[in-house]
């Protein structure tokens, strides 16, 4: 017997004045998968995670998350649900501790300090974990802002970019922590991002945004072969340009020839 899916958008829209920042669209991801979306600047990436959090309330459509309708019970789906972006500070003057302490509090953790201090342990918080989260840096404070989204040790986690502006270094150490994360509960990720190799390393399966609709649909490896390109970023580039599937390869064979 086939699992109902974890995320079930359907005929979504979103619509700002004469704007749509989401147009019809309808996706579902299955439970324990890693859903990358992706999509040039303004193609509805976080509008569309913003409707999922019940943050934006769509213009039209349907979304049920861990079978939970978030337009009419969504405080029933959230206790299960979390998110991290760097665009979203915690509270300047609060510590680390005391922002983990409010988030885990928030969400009804049981075992809270216990669960502080595992995260601080595997996520390497404990030098910090007194000092105001405004004092970080810009590494410290995305391991502060994972942390607290996986606090509650969610089912689905929404994640807007969680490496932008890292050092690869500091990128790296995310990515492998993520993909554990994953590997030990069997989450379901959506993920948006503008970094392809990322997208390869950890996505299951991809959806390619353009002005609010699915642009394409696959697994990186079957955009690669079906764009006809070498990575996931020449397979971005090709839709950024208007060029649909092989029409980047064609042309890069012409202009070989021509040489």
């Amino acid at each position: 017997m086939s699992q109902s899916p974890s995320i079930d958008v359907r005929h979504l829209r979103k619509v700002y004045g004469e704007i749509v920042a989401v147009d019809d669209l309808t996706f579902t991801v299955q439970p324990g998968t890693v859903l990358g979306l992706l999509g040039g600047n303004g193609a509805g990436k976080t509008t569309t995670i913003a409707m999922l959090l019940g943050l934006l309330e769509p213009t039209a459509g349907q979304m049920e998350v861990l079978g939970v309708d978030m337009l009419k019970r969504r405080y029933a789906a959230l206790p299960r649900m979390n998110f991290s972006s760097p665009y979203v500070d915690l509270p300047h003057r609060l510590t680390v501790r005391q922002n983990l302490v409010f988030y885990g509090r928030l969400y009804g953790v049981k075992g809270l300090d216990a669960r502080i201090g595992e995260l601080a342990e595997r996520m390497q918080l404990a030098d910090f974990l007194e000092r105001p989260a405004g004092k970080l840096s810009a590494g410290q404070k995305t391991r502060v802002a994972l942390a607290k989204a996986l606090i509650n040790r969610p089912a689905v986690l929404l994640l807007d970019e969680p490496t932008a502006s890292l050092d690869p270094d500091t990128a790296d150490w995310v990515r492998s922590y993520l993909k554990e994360y994953q590997a030990e509960t069997h989450a379901t990720i959506l993920l948006a991002s503008h970094n392809m190799s990322e997208v390869e390393r950890l996505c299951d399966d991809v959806i390619l945004l353009q002005k609010g609709k699915v642009f394409e649909r696959g697994s990186p490896r079957e955009l690669i072969e079906r764009f006809g390109r070498e990575d996931m970023e020449e397979v971005f580039l090709d839709m950024a340009r208007g060029r649909g599937r092989g029409q980047g390869l064609d042309a890069l064979r012409k202009g070989e020839a021509a040489s």
